[in-house]
């Protein structure tokens, strides 16, 4: 496959929706400039080994590349918490991505499909299963575009992440910052995978959302800001 060209891409806002149960991680909000950060963790790990797994792997996170303050939990974490058990669509697990919409919707019909899958898989039982958060931030850098489907259709099958894993691979070996793509499952909207923390900054919190799992998909969103109930088409 051919590099992809490289565009500019500039968005007043991002939408990212996480799981509402991970809690900051103290070292990332810290005003600690992140290039010591080896060294308190290791301090830190002397008297509390647990704090180690809190952190996560940091050697996955130049430290050029790294963000602290208030915050930053949210723009590191994907990244020092990767894990082949995870894989997705532009990574086999063994690196992180920050992924993103232009819109709510993409954020929202992205994670109700990877949502669902997980519900099936594990044979969950019906109800309101869990509550998520909603991160807000920006984003203004030089990225691959690979949003022509028709240029790079292999990148797009449902299902078959193969051929973008390889392409982001090979990109993020090159220092790219990230690919802009359009979103597989809201297709009028546009997503991104950002390779490394300061590309995605340091987003803020927005709106809860909680998902119902009707034995078969999640059929239902909550907005727990607004208390409004929207039922999920396919």
């Amino acid at each position: 496959m051919e590099e992809p060209p490289i565009a500019h891409v500039t968005w007043e806002k991002t939408h990212r929706i996480i799981r509402s149960r991970f809690p900051p991680i103290d070292l990332f909000e810290d005003i600690a400039d992140p290039t010591d950060w080896e060294a308190i963790l290791s301090a830190e790990a002397k008297t509390n080994p647990r704090v180690a797994a809190s952190v996560g792997m940091l050697d996955l996170v130049p430290p050029d590349r790294r963000v602290s303050g208030d915050g930053a939990s949210w723009a590191m974490a994907p990244f020092v918490h990767a894990s082949p058990d995870r894989p997705s669509r532009f990574s086999d697990g063994s690196y992180g991505i920050y992924y993103a919409g232009d819109r709510i919707e993409v954020a929202l019909f992205e994670t109700i499909y990877h949502h669902g899958r997980f519900m099936a898989a594990t044979t969950e039982s019906e109800g309101w299963t869990s509550d998520f958060r909603e991160l807000i931030g920006s984003l203004d850098s030089d990225l691959h575009d690979v949003s022509d489907k028709s240029a790079f259709e292999e990148l797009y099958h449902p299902d078959d992440y193969a051929a973008p894993q390889s392409l982001a691979s090979e990109l993020r070996n090159k220092s790219s910052n990230g690919l802009h793509y359009r979103s597989v499952r809201y297709p009028d909207g546009q997503a991104v995978a950002l390779f490394w923390p300061d590309v995605a900054g340091i987003p803020k919190q927005g709106q809860h959302f909680s998902y119902f799992w009707d034995g078969s998909a999640v059929s239902k969103v909550k907005n727990l800001t607004s208390d409004d109930v929207f039922t999920v088409l396919e």
